[in-house]
């Protein structure tokens, strides 16, 4: 089965996540952290999700080689995030296409992932050709997530609302 929770930032979709995999999960699930450290306030906000999930995860930490280590878990896996492993992806200048090749290849594996993404595309249009170009990527990425998942669910103010 595949899960997605989307919402803004801060709007409770990561503890969500993690919680419901926790729940379904009938072994220790893995914990797929995307996110690179970049500076202190990101280790410190790094720092507080590895608190949190203490040792109920098996953890991996990997922002750019999300298939191929996918392909290694044997079990449940939690994707934290897919908005951070998208920025990585731009930022070391993977193309739009690929990229979107790449998460669809990840929705063809049998295992089952819980994913967590931004919503992004709420806002106003950026005046930042490479803003804009990571909410048009993650806009898709959304889609082809939404579309995939089994269960989706999106996340506003730690409250979540089952969209499929």
């Amino acid at each position: 089965m595949k899960t997605l929770f989307i919402g803004g930032i801060k709007s409770g979709k990561s503890r969500l996540a993690e919680a419901y995999i926790l729940e379904q999960a009938k072994q220790k699930p893995y914990y797929l952290a995307t996110t690179e450290f970049i500076d202190d306030e990101m280790r410190q906000r790094i720092k507080v999700h590895q608190q949190r999930r203490y040792d109920s995860f098996i953890t991996i930490e990997e922002p750019i080689q999300l298939l191929n280590i996918l392909k290694g878990c044997p079990g449940p896996v939690l994707i934290e995030c897919v908005s951070m492993w998208l920025n990585n992806m731009l930022y070391h200048q993977h193309a739009e296409e690929m990229v979107l090749q790449e998460l669809n290849a990840v929705m063809q594996l049998s295992s089952d992932m819980v994913f967590v993404l931004n919503e992004v595309g709420l806002g106003v249009i950026s005046d930042n050709p490479l803003a804009r170009q990571y909410v048009d990527l993650s806009g898709k990425a959304a889609q082809l997530l939404g579309q995939g998942c089994d269960k989706v669910f999106f996340c506003c103010a730690g409250l979540v609302m089952e969209l499929k």
